[in-house]
């Protein structure tokens, strides 16, 4: 039952995320970084809230002044306003199947960085698949005359941010409430300038006002669905279900939004595809021996 529990946890975090660009849709009239601006001051407010519902800000409060955490979480908190950034202005300028690809390329780009930023060797398989992956982005070069920034914006400054996350222990709530106090301040001046300028698009109507509200809500909902599946489930699950999120994306920018996808984009991405087979096959293989190992040891012992 904890497993299973884990697993739902998990794809409803990884759905969530897959067709959340329907949401960002609805905001297309709004400019991204007032939309980006109003998700951090919403996302802030309610995570402090539910910290202080949960009466857990005495333990909270004790955190803001670790300064080695903080230090990440502001870095941290850089990164993920800039992946924010970066894939609400794509949602919003027709390019949610590129979104897509920089979610699918995310895992191997980790791969990498755990090699350079841990020490952690690749093994030949990794390699195959990396190489693979390049393939896929030269296809893209060779296509369209330069690199797809908006996919591997959005795969590296995530891959960043997991970088920086993977070296702080603390819950995933309070963790979230340093990174959004770190932007709070710039976030709440901006939106200060353009309610004074009269250039705000808050105020404009409730429908509007009512988005840019629940958007704190939105971003805030996945990330504990994935905190509590990351609990209950192991790292190759979590692994697996990963893809539901960008499929999603995928699916609704060509179905539902009718961004092109074929010819060159359809090879790219199957170069993609292809790698991550190999690369999440091997994790399979990987773990299924590890499993082995520690039963052989368990059953040796006396």
């Amino acid at each position: 039952m904890h497993q299973h529990l884990g697993l739902i946890y998990a794809l409803s975090a990884y759905l969530w995320w897959g067709i959340i660009p329907i949401f960002w849709k609805q905001l297309d009239h709004v400019p991204s970084i007032e939309i980006v601006a109003h998700r951090m001051v919403w996302a802030c407010a309610f995570v402090v809230l539910l910290i202080v519902i949960s009466r857990q800000w005495k333990e909270f409060r004790t955190l803001l002044f670790h300064w080695p955490s903080l230090w990440r979480l502001t870095i941290a908190s850089i990164l993920v306003t800039t992946n924010w950034a970066i894939f609400i202005w794509a949602v919003n300028n027709e390019n949610i199947v590129e979104t897509s690809l920089g979610y699918f390329i995310n895992p191997l780009i980790s791969v990498f960085f755990g090699m350079l930023f841990f020490g952690e060797r690749f093994r030949k398989v990794q390699i195959l698949a990396l190489v693979i992956a390049g393939l896929g982005v030269a296809v893209m070069v060779a296509a369209t005359g330069g690199l797809p920034m908006i996919s591997l914006s959005l795969a590296i400054t995530f891959a960043l941010y997991s970088v920086m996350k993977k070296k702080v222990s603390m819950p995933a709530s309070h963790g979230l409430a340093i990174e959004m106090l770190v932007t709070l301040i710039p976030a709440g001046i901006y939106l200060f300038f353009l309610q004074s300028s009269g250039e705000a698009s808050f105020g404009m109507n409730l429908y509007t006002n009512t988005l840019l509200v629940l958007g704190g809500l939105f971003t805030l909902v996945p990330l504990l669905l994935f905190a509590a599946a990351a609990k209950r489930v192991s790292m190759t699950t979590l692994g697996m279900t990963q893809y539901v999120g960008p499929t999603c994306q995928l699916l609704i920018g060509v179905m539902i939004y009718g961004e092109p996808f074929g010819g060159i984009t359809l090879l790219a991405f199957g170069f993609i595809w292809v790698a991550l087979i190999i690369y999440t096959s091997d994790q399979l293989t990987l773990q299924t021996k590890r499993r082995r190992e520690r039963r052989r040891k368990e059953k040796a012992q006396p």
